[in-house]
């Protein structure tokens, strides 16, 4: 008999309670944290019973994958924090290297050719497989393209790791969407605000997998 996969979502601002609630739709349990122990209860009693809250700490030590939706800039003192527990784990990492411009916009906040995912698989904690997924949408999209039916909208990913993408592939079609790996975290420039694989850079929207297949 299969194992249950264990996922936890730390952080649980826009893309994480998306992410959450399109795992609870396709019937994966999820375990969520975030800043307060209080919110992520009131957040996990709304979706039901399929959601359970607990502190960071013991989210990452229960979980078999993380999703590590929080900021950025905050991920390497992250890592240094939670070695220990995020030792051996699957990271699924959406972040963006971005900040707010003074033109109502964003604007990368690394070099121009650095991507967010080199930088945190070069920090990883000891024994950690890092994958670039759920993070070529925006929240709304995530949101409101995730479906039941037959021709699903895709979710870009990148890993190094081979023997990992099956569990990334099951919790992305678990999400309501269609995993098309695009190659390894080399890729993840292409993933990320600005690239040509994210809505908010080249390709500019959601596709189908006979779509994404010409853009990779």
């Amino acid at each position: 008999m299969e194992t249950a996969l264990k996922v936890a979502i730390i952080g649980l601002g826009n893309i994480g309670k998306v992410v959450a609630k399109n795992l609870v739709t396709g019937n994966q349990p999820v375990i969520v944290a975030g800043r307060k122990l209080e919110d992520a209860q009131v957040f996990a009693n709304a979706l039901g019973s399929l959601v359970t809250a607990k502190e960071t700490v013991e989210a990452i030590k229960e979980a078999d994958v993380v999703v590590l939706s929080v900021w950025y800039n905050t991920i390497q003192e992250f890592f240094k924090t939670y070695a220990t527990e995020l030792r051996g784990k699957i990271i699924i990492d959406p972040s963006n290297p971005i900040a707010p411009d003074e033109k109502g916009g964003f604007k990368k906040i690394i070099a121009e050719n650095q991507s967010a995912g080199q930088l945190n698989a070069a920090i990883l904690p000891q024994d950690a497989k890092l994958v670039k997924a759920f993070g070529t949408l925006g929240a709304a999209s995530l949101e409101n393209a995730s479906s039941g039916t037959d021709e699903k909208s895709v979710l870009f990913y990148a890993s190094d790791d081979n023997a990992i993408d099956i569990t990334v592939e099951k919790l992305i079609l678990a999400s309501g969407f269609a995993p098309l790996k695009v190659g390894g975290i080399d890729q993840s420039i292409r993933l990320e605000v600005f690239g040509d694989l994210h809505e908010f850079g080249a390709i500019g929207k959601t596709v189908n997998v006979a779509e994404g297949k010409t853009k990779i």
